[in-house]
């Protein structure tokens, strides 16, 4: 009796038809990490070898134009695949590769409106959660700060915005606000203190999106979610090879991407510690990154880049608990929370490490003058 197909199947199926990957269909797995799209790990027998994709459906309700985010996608990978070719060396490992369709396309539309796309799966990679030590947080800053070194020369202004105002952080001040103004969740005579603590770091947090309107700071190719989990690893050596999940790429400044890695991995607690005496700068981590991350972009950086990369930490810090506070007031309407309070403790974790790094910012610059 022939086994019923899912209709999740069946859709992998067609996707891996579409974009004309050679071989017979085996198996498919779901990849469980990652919170936006939905990921599968393909395997298929070509020439009596398994060989493996990675297929995704986009979720078009965050990525309002997924065709965007292919065009970005596929202009910086390309890019970089020129740029590691032509040293003589294979980019397979290095770079992600995606499939095109019969109809030169990145990406295929299926009956039900679902939107796909599907990339080679690097061999032998490893990928980590959490920044677990100091080789693991340098590995990674090498590998986002030689992303950013390999698209030194992109045309920045060639990039779709897939996201608007995703760092404007004068902006998200202002949202921030509004929602104070709004208390829609009846939440805010609770959190007057949170509230108040934000709004005294407003100045320093918004600086380098002032300065950049301003001229002062240089808009680069940045990647937007630099997490240690957004870099793949050789299994064997535990060198970095390639950065992955480039959804958000888009213009943005050089300390964004700098700061937001340190927002995870410099924190000696969890993103949402309960325990605030938990949370401080871990300087090993912070140190670690940036010998990493500046060591492949220290000769492109202007003089201001290297002036405020560490305040980058403290600007990325500040915007993603003010996101998370916003949320609170909102009724947690946005961000996935797994306990009630869960975005308060975020934005007071948050607020806390803010401030730490702001009691130690000019040791963290003197770091980053270390290596520049």
């Amino acid at each position: 009796m022939a086994k019923t197909m899912s209709v999740e199947e069946k859709q992998i199926r067609a996707v891996v038809e579409i974009f004309q990957i050679e071989g017979t269909f085996k198996k498919f797995e779901l990849i469980q990490s990652g919170h936006i799209n939905s990921t599968y790990k393909v395997f298929v027998e070509r020439h009596g070898e398994m060989k493996d994709y990675i297929v995704q459906r986009v979720n078009t309700y965050v990525f309002k134009d997924p065709e965007a985010v292919m065009y970005n996608i596929a202009g910086v990978t390309e890019f970089i695949r020129a740029k590691i070719k032509a040293t003589g060396i294979s980019a397979k490992r290095f770079v992600l590769h995606y499939a095109k369709t019969s109809n030169g396309e990145y990406y295929a539309v299926l009956p039900d409106g679902g939107f796909w796309r599907c990339c080679r799966f690097i061999d032998d990679s490893t990928s980590f959660l959490f920044p677990e030590n100091e080789e693991i947080v340098e590995e990674s800053g090498k590998a986002f700060g030689e992303f950013q070194k390999y698209l030194a020369d992109y045309p920045v202004s060639d990039l779709k915005i897939v996201i608007p105002h995703f760092h404007n952080t004068v902006m998200r001040y202002e949202t921030f606000k509004k929602s104070i103004e709004k208390d829609e969740a009846r939440r805010r005579v609770w959190i007057e203190e949170e509230i108040a603590g934000y709004l005294e770091l407003e100045e320093i947090a918004t600086r380098l999106y002032r300065m950049q309107r301003k001229g002062e700071l240089p808009l680069r190719v940045t990647h937007n979610d630099t997490k240690t989990s957004n870099v793949l690893f050789d299994a064997a050596t535990g060198d970095h090879l390639s950065v992955i999940d480039l959804d958000t790429v888009m213009p943005g400044l050089m300390a964004f991407d700098f700061g937001d890695a340190i927002r995870i991995a410099g924190n000696t607690g969890a993103e949402d510690e309960q325990d605030l005496n938990n949370v401080n700068v871990d300087m090993a981590k912070f140190e670690a990154f940036t010998r990493g991350f500046v060591g492949k972009v220290g000769d492109m950086m202007t003089d201001n880049e290297k002036a405020t990369l560490a305040l980058g930490a403290v600007a990325m810090t500040v915007e993603c608990g003010m996101r998370f506070l916003t949320d609170y007031l909102d009724g947690d309407k946005y961000f996935k929370i797994h306990y009630e309070e869960q975005n308060l403790v975020r934005a007071r974790c948050h607020l806390t490490l803010a401030r730490k790094m702001i009691e130690r910012l000019d040791d963290m610059q003197a770091i980053v003058w270390k290596y520049c």
